[in-house]
């Protein structure tokens, strides 16, 4: 493991102190680079979602939609590539990194500038390879937007949790927007007005970059091809087949991590035998973890397998690839060597607790607000205490440091789902909402502030792109295996409290619960109001008890840390 100086303990600053960071230069460009970040993934999902509907297009090819965020899961496929390659002219005006930012949101607004102008009814299949490419350079700007924060920092903790708080403000307002405005036009104005007015909006992106403090000189590593010799057509069908192999495990990985398989239909012999696997692929049952296997081991050791020499034999393009793929993975095992694993095992648990909450929409239902309680409560309060909840998150950090920050982050994470817990046994009490969904979403602002930091704080120099889209891609796995069996615990916990098992003991929680809440689900599922109940207020504590492992961690990696820290010392 090669070591550096341990760091010096954060200095404690006072209030003024931890808060002059956020006005700096790089911090404030940051938030619109933030925004220019979260503005395309929305547009062509959810919003444009509604856009299809409005025009009375059938849900099933609405669904297709969905595939074009299918490039967001993949990030890391592609983002080594954008290490090594510039762009004519570009790179030299403005640099490696900021000559990239600035060409992807010239193809993002040209996208949607050209989306604007096309009926969804009569130029649908345009729509939609528009839509791909817009998130082909959404998921670019993403990488090289990330990998630029995380250069521009350094190595100070302080300067990667200002520069995390900034990115994270402007990514929470960009969804906020286009969630709300196209759709405030949409009846007035058109639906064409509205999108053109979110390209315009990318224009902020645009701003952000030609205020760029200028980057440091991007060094590409050379690639060392040893004593390979140049053999053109056998290099040729080498690169043909690692290619095939390498698209078979990106196709295999993205339809893990979007539950989606519809890109592998045309190996199916019939459309019935296509439809029977899909079932499986997506059932409660065993599709979370066919959807696991397939990002891991299977599609990331296919993909690793690709790009790996060929055994006895040196050759140009395996030299290519293990360089350009497999080498920044090895290097941030050899930075960390025996701590690696502890510090995947964190980021991928971190915000469990968070992930697992998968059926927060069909509580929100079932406890008898109305949809347009719910809208108003999660897309304005909800996006203010998200606010709010970043801010503390970059506070805490300037102020403490990361490690006692990463610590913080992880216990109000996971015991904040108690208050969802608590609001169970309220019913359909908007102050109560109102109080439950500040805690969710302050904390979630806090921990996922936190966890960009210290993922940014980890990255080897001259890796940037490639291992922080590998941490985006990959932390969330562990909770949505989890996630897959949220439902089922619920109505198993709620037949069982109803046929006097040990969940019982809370129904008497229940006594003053609002006629309105739980009446119609718990007559679906044929069990009382208060056994329904009960079956959310066990769901909510054990996502909170499974915030303790994250916990656990965090307190094992910074001891350890320390340790290793006073051992260089």
């Amino acid at each position: 493991m090669t070591t550096s100086p341990a760091p010096a303990a954060p200095e404690k600053k006072s209030l003024k102190q931890s808060l002059k960071p956020f006005l700096s230069r790089p911090a404030l460009v940051m938030i619109l680079l933030g925004f220019s970040s979260g503005l395309p993934l929305s547009l062509i999902f959810d919003t444009l979602q509604v856009w299809l509907r409005d025009v009375n297009l059938s849900l099933t090819t609405i669904g297709y939609f969905s595939l074009v965020t299918f490039v967001y899961s993949l990030k890391f496929v592609w983002a080594p590539v954008l290490d090594r390659v510039g762009l004519p002219a570009l790179t030299k005006m403005l640099g490696h990194r900021r000559s990239w930012i600035l060409l992807s949101q010239i193809v993002i607004m040209a996208g949607l500038f050209t989306i604007s102008g096309l009926n969804p009814q009569a130029h649908l299949g345009w729509m939609a390879l528009v839509a791909v490419i817009i998130g082909f350079a959404g998921a670019t700007q993403d990488i090289v937007i990330d990998a630029w924060r995380i250069e521009t920092a350094g190595d100070s903790t302080q300067h990667q949790a200002v520069m995390a708080t900034a990115a994270a403000w402007g990514a929470r307002i960009a969804p906020f927007v286009s969630g709300i405005v196209p759709l405030a036009l949409a009846d007035t104005l058109g639906w064409g007005f509205a999108y053109a007015l979110m390209a315009a909006l990318m224009g902020l992106g645009i701003i952000g970059v030609l205020l760029v403090p200028k980057e440091a000189v991007h060094n590409v590593r050379p690639i060392d091809y040893g004593d390979a010799p140049a053999k053109p057509a056998l290099e040729l069908v080498e690169w043909l087949g690692r290619l095939v192999l390498m698209f078979f495990a990106i196709c295999l990985m993205g339809a893990g991590l979007t539950a989606n398989i519809d890109l592998f239909k045309f190996l199916f012999p019939t459309d019935a035998a296509f439809e029977a696997v899909k079932a499986l692929w997506t059932s409660k049952s065993y599709g979370i973890l066919l959807q696991f296997l397939s990002v891991l081991p299977v599609g990331l050791g296919l993909l690793i397998l690709s790009c790996l020499p060929i055994r006895n034999l040196v050759t140009r393009p395996g030299a290519y690839l293990r360089q350009t793929f497999v080498v920044p993975i090895v290097a941030f095992f050899q930075r960390y060597d025996n701590l690696a694993w502890l510090i995947l095992a964190t980021i991928c648990l971190y915000r469990i607790s968070d992930f697992v909450l998968n059926v927060n929409g069909a509580f929100y239902l079932d406890l008898g607000f109305d949809k347009l309680a719910i809208a108003e409560v999660r897309k304005i309060f909800g996006v203010v205490m998200t606010m709010l909840g970043v801010g503390m998150g970059g506070f805490v950090m300037t102020r403490f440091g990361m490690k006692k920050s990463l610590v913080f982050g992880a216990i109000v994470c996971g015991f904040s789902n108690l208050a969802y817990a608590w609001l169970a046994t309220q019913g359909n009490s908007l102050t109560a909402f109102s109080i439950a969904l500040a805690a969710d979403n302050i904390s979630a602002g806090v921990a996922g502030t936190v966890l960009i930091a210290y993922m940014s704080s980890l990255i080897s120099k001259g890796y940037a792109a490639q291992q922080y889209a590998l941490f985006t891609s990959l932390y969330a796995l562990p909770g949505k295996l989890l996630a897959s069996q949220s439902g089922r615990l619920i109505e198993t916990t709620a037949k069982s409290a109803d046929s006097g098992g040990w969940s019982s003991i809370f129904k008497g929680w229940f006594g003053n619960l609002p006629a309105i809440s739980y009446e119609k689900p718990a007559a679906i599922l044929k069990v009382s109001r208060e056994a329904l109940g009960t079956g959310y207020v066990v769901f909510f504590s054990y996502t909170a008890a499974i915030g303790l492992v994250a916990i656990v961690l965090c307190l094992w990696l910074v001891r350890v840390q320390k340790f290793k820290d006073d051992a260089v010392e």
